[in-house]
């Protein structure tokens, strides 16, 4: 409509001009220049705002993972069409993704994790939320086998991808420190599981001074998650050895240096298991990490151990004097030693759990097994007597193998034979109890068609199959080697036995005795790659088990008072 106005009136008034006005031919072709200016800014101006129109209708369209337009040009990086986006169309910047994946994604947070600054300030410039957002997608959630954990919020996602400057800009945009996600971890909890822990010790550095300014009255290192763990306590159980020792070197204190001799006081709060229930220490012995028991070379946890065990530890594995030798004695031929074992272990198995308490190495689960065993047959045995039960002798007899095997378990209190009483036990409840099984089936399978042969002959013709057990019996010292091939050829015998009897050794001696050996061996090799680490482990499982049986009047705290230095009440180790 305009333009056909504009043109109308351009013949009119060349009309007027040319009948009282003689106009050259330059200004002929002046006006119709500016005619056909004035028809382009019209055309340009209409497919604008048509063009900004179906712009608005399709920006709120949603791709296959629930993600708009911007989340688009925010994911390519390009600033241009972003910027553009946020301008014709505002309400897409805190809009988030809806698919189940990707639940909860705002271009903040893709624009944070690209480290696109201008991005980020543009965003934030405009009105981009800073604080709300959260992501609830299963992608970004910390699952087995995931690939990206960076917490639900926006300055989780930007201490994760490490850039200071985005970091301090959404906290300035008044992003909280103290954000949490479903898990209860706090951005100090989700760095110590990022696989760069240089860029996550610089993260945690600038938070934790940010967070300083706040003047909180617990510190942000010391909140703990919905499992009960704190930042250190969770570096310890999944065995980031740098970012715990950045958090122990973060609450040292240097009291002075001379050269390079110096004095230090460490914070043994929550290392130390004098005071809390689920210290460091107990949960580098109860990780299946082997990283986690490195943590127990670093300082102050390898002095702290030492202590312990030079205190209080060693000293119930050693017997000098007279009265150990009776102490000793009285433990060994009580009956009250086996009633006060299951009164102490029971608990322990309640608090811990059966699985663990009886299948992890560190803790001795092998060794319990023995142990409990033992108490209860004694305390059986004490039932037999009462009650006049035969049969007494029998439990007697396994009462004192169990015993004495369980002699083993306090060897490992000994740096010279702990590591191979670590090599007996993977070994026996391992590879030795695989070798049985297989070793039994074989067993029950040829003892029976031979027992079914020799039924047909003479009783007392081989005494070594006369029944079913004794030929089981006597297959099984076979399969060792503990006797001779126990065939009399004086009598005649079905060739079906010598087809079985040659079977059998094939079997048992060429197939299953060299699996056992390679078997074994492969353990070996494994556990001597990692026995004394696995011995220290121990060492400091024991010693916290010995811990707990001390009543806490006998049970000395170490290190010393920062009263005493003009610190907090907390306790350090110099």
């Amino acid at each position: 409509a305009l333009f056909v106005v504009l043109t109308i009136t351009f013949v009119v008034l060349c009309n007027f001009l040319s009948r009282f006005c003689r106009l050259s031919i330059f200004c002929h072709f002046l006006f119709c220049f500016l005619w056909f200016v004035s028809f382009l800014v019209l055309l340009f101006r209409e497919h604008s705002v048509s063009l900004l129109h179906s712009l608005k209708a399709s920006s709120s369209r949603s791709g296959a993972l629930g993600e708009t337009a911007l989340h688009v040009a925010v994911m390519s990086d390009n600033v241009d069409a972003a910027v553009a986006l946020m301008d014709g169309a505002p309400e897409l910047i805190n809009e988030p993704m809806t698919s189940e994946l990707f639940q909860g994604v705002t271009p903040l947070h893709i624009a944070v994790a690209n480290q696109n600054m201008n991005l980020v300030y543009h965003l934030i410039g405009r009105g981009g939320d800073v604080a709300t957002p959260r992501v609830t997608g299963l992608y970004f959630r910390k699952r087995i086998g995931g690939l990206l954990y960076c917490g639900e919020h926006i300055l989780s996602f930007a201490a994760c991808a490490g850039n200071e400057d985005i970091v301090s800009m959404v906290i300035d945009a008044g992003a909280s420190t103290r954000i949490q996600d479903y898990r209860g971890n706090t951005l100090l909890h989700i760095l110590v599981l990022q696989p760069n822990k240089t860029i996550a010790c610089q993260a945690m550095d600038l938070i934790l001074n940010r967070d300083a300014e706040l003047d909180q009255p617990v510190p942000l290192d010391m909140v703990p998650n919905y499992r009960g763990l704190t930042p250190l306590k969770l570096a310890a159980k999944e065995g980031n050895l740098v970012a715990f020792q950045h958090l122990v070197n973060k609450r040292r204190v240097v009291q002075w240096s001379l050269g390079p001799l110096s004095s230090q006081l460490f914070d043994l709060t929550e290392i130390d298991s004098w005071a809390d229930s689920m210290s460091v220490l107990e949960l580098i012995v109860g990780s299946h990490q082997r990283e986690a028991r490195r943590i127990l070379e670093v300082t102050p946890v390898r002095q702290l151990v030492s202590l312990k065990w030079n205190l209080y530890g060693k000293h119930y594995f050693s017997y000098v004097t007279y009265e150990d030798s009776l102490r000793l004695a009285g433990e060994v031929i009580s009956v009250l030693g086996a009633l006060l074992i299951l009164l102490l272990e029971i608990p322990d198995i309640l608090r811990v759990g059966a699985r663990r308490y009886f299948g992890q190495t560190a803790l001795g689960g092998p060794f319990h097994v023995i142990l409990i065993s033992y108490a209860c047959l004694v305390v059986l045995l004490l039932v037999f007597r009462v009650c006049g039960v035969q049969g007494e002798a029998e439990v007697m007899a396994v009462c004192l193998v169990l015993g004495w095997c369980n002699v083993m378990f306090f060897a490992r209190g000994f740096e010279m034979l702990g590591p191979y009483v670590i090599m007996i036990q993977k070994i026996i409840f391992g590879d030795l109890t695989k070798f049985m099984w297989l070793s039994f089936i074989v067993l029950i399978g040829f003892s029976t068609s031979l027992w079914m042969v020799y039924m047909t002959q003479e009783p007392d013709s081989i005494p070594s199959y006369r029944s079913f057990p004794i030929t089981l019996f006597s297959q099984f010292e076979l399969s060792v080697g503990l006797i001779d091939l126990p065939v009399d050829h004086t009598f005649t015998t079905p060739p079906i036995v010598h087809v079985l009897h040659v079977a059998f050794s094939v079997v048992s001696y060429i197939l299953l005795l060299n699996l056992l050996i390679a078997m074994m061996s492969d353990t070996h090799w494994r556990v001597a790659q990692e026995r004394d680490e696995l011995w220290r482990t121990q060492v400091v499982a024991t010693t916290l088990m010995l811990e707990r049986r001390l009543p806490r009047c006998l049970w000395p705290r170490l290190g010393v008072c920062g009263l005493n230095y003009g610190l907090k009440e907390r306790w350090y180790l110099r």
